[in-house]
């Protein structure tokens, strides 16, 4: 097939593919995709054990999770751009040649500060992928309603590889030690490899494409000091000169990228594109689900395991009414967006998940009524799935053909910015509500406080309690994003996102 990256890529280009090819390929990048939803939640289950075996600290723990994500949203947009210039197929496969050997080195990582050096270089491997995936789906896919199943596919592999994470990782942890949790990662990268060399495309490069590299740095550097902050802001051993020189850096890079991008020929955010209600209701209805199902899977996972002496196992278990609800759901939406329209499907998603949310705070306050509590799980699943499918279809298919690099990449950083701040966020708040709530002799470490035995009793009292803050503020960001996606979308309710 002939795939071009060109700025003058033709709107009417059709390539000459059979559905055998094209659901062949679509296959085949998602794979890796399934690697990289998988690593953004399978180490939910193991926080306990990472802590305790790495000898890790809470802030150390966060930063493992976070150095993923961070990676991935602060480089996401210059590889977008890259994978313009050297070609999509090219990215994919260095990328996820990078993802595996950083899944080799994770597993055998001597300590925490190895650990999130590891997840880092993932996060690079993983930046270098994610925008060839959606970029050769939006150029393969050249009939709407086919795009839209495939994008569908696409986002439930997305959401099923989340919600399976937590599972994944808790099966592996029941029976080997915790680097088995990234050398899982190994042999599915090298099997995609001579997948992918034997059937993708040839690879169609733009060497006339300008990359950027400052644009990438003052991106990275923006996000990365931004999370400091938030982290340092949340914690309750804060510090007002770390908050205040870490915002002022992120502050400042963010200016410089701003400024760079008025001045370079090619930019790697083209602020026009939020112009379209699509493009911005696509991207906010995308930030906000991944804040929501990602604080949720990393705080139940803990609550239950610390409070609840459930294994990791169990623990992951717990995730399957999501996955249940999620992976259907995505697809069932994305085939059905000319009939449900965007507002029903975006509205109507994050209104499920808050009923979900609902169901879990009841579930969790009686203790006796876990069927409410899975029940809850379910319905946040099927909000999930509808979000992601529709939210990726707003953005990819409202941009246009010249610039799906461009719009991929914003797509998947809008993504991994809400897993980032989620982390962030609710990662620091779970434990700094417990620190307010627990008796002062077990208030500095959870994990070991609902194993004391004196206070251990209120310190799982304070848990729940902490976990039941969190799941009120993910309630609060479902109906706030319920609301705003309504308004982005209200004057197109039933159409379709048009291609350009």
């Amino acid at each position: 097939m002939n795939l071009t990256t060109k700025e003058s890529f033709p709107a009417s280009y059709t390539p000459q593919t059979t559905p055998a090819q094209r659901w062949g390929f679509l296959a085949v990048i998602s794979t890796g995709l399934l690697l990289i939803a998988l690593d953004n939640s399978i180490l939910y289950t193991a926080l306990p054990v990472l802590r305790e075996q790495l000898h890790a600290t809470e802030t150390q723990s966060l930063w493992i999770i976070n150095a993923y994500p961070l990676m991935m949203a602060g480089l996401l947009l210059g590889t977008g751009t890259l994978g313009d210039k050297i070609g999509h197929r090219r990215m994919f496969l260095s990328g996820l040649s990078i993802f595996g050997l950083a899944s080799l080195t994770a597993a055998f990582a001597p300590g925490a500060g190895a650990l999130i050096i590891a997840r880092a270089f993932l996060g690079l491997g993983a930046a270098a992928m994610m925008p060839a995936t959606l970029a050769l789906i939006r150029l393969t896919f050249r009939d709407e309603r086919e795009r839209n199943t495939a994008i569908g596919i696409w986002g439930s592999i997305a959401v099923i590889g989340s919600a399976l994470g937590p599972i994944v990782g808790g099966l592996l942890l029941e029976y080997f030690w915790w680097g088995s949790v990234f050398l899982l990662n190994v042999p599915i990268a090298v099997i995609a490899l001579i997948v992918t060399l034997a059937v993708a495309p040839p690879n169609i490069a733009n060497p006339e494409k300008k990359w950027d590299f400052l644009s990438s740095f003052f991106a990275l550097l923006t996000l990365a000091f931004l999370i400091i902050a938030i982290k340092d802001a949340v914690s309750p051993t804060r510090s007002l000169p770390l908050i205040a020189l870490a915002a002022g850096i992120s502050l400042i890079a963010a200016v410089s990228f701003g400024w760079r991008q008025k001045r370079i020929q090619e930019p790697l955010l083209d602020a026009s594109l939020f112009r379209d209600p699509l493009f911005s209701g696509g991207v906010i209805a995308a930030g906000f689900a991944m804040f929501t199902i990602s604080g949720i899977e990393m705080t139940t996972s803990q609550r239950f395991q610390l409070s609840l002496n459930f294994t990791p196992l169990e623990a992951g278990l717990l995730m399957l009414p999501i996955a249940f609800g999620s992976f259907p759901m995505s697809i069932i939406g994305g085939a059905n967006l000319h009939r449900w329209g965007f507002r029903n499907l975006l509205s109507g998603g994050f209104l499920s998940s808050s009923l979900g949310i609902t169901l879990c705070i009841w579930g969790t306050t009686h203790n006796t009524a876990l069927a409410f509590f899975i029940c809850g799980l379910f319905f946040i699943g099927i909000g999930t799935g509808a979000v992601f499918a529709v939210a990726s279809t707003a953005i990819i298919g409202s941009a246009p053909v010249s610039k799906a690099g461009m719009a991929s990449s914003i797509e998947e950083v809008s993504y991994e910015f809400g897993t980032l701040l989620s982390v962030a966020i609710l990662g620091s708040l779970f434990p700094a509500f417990y620190a307010r709530l627990a008796p002062t002799e077990v208030a500095d470490n959870f994990s070991a406080g609902v194993h004391d035995e004196v206070f251990g009793a209120a310190a799982r009292a304070a848990l729940d309690s902490a976990y039941n803050n969190i799941l009120f503020i993910a309630l609060m960001c479902a109906l706030l994003a319920a609301v705003l996606t309504a308004i982005f979308f209200r004057g197109n309710p039933k159409g379709t996102a048009h291609a350009h």
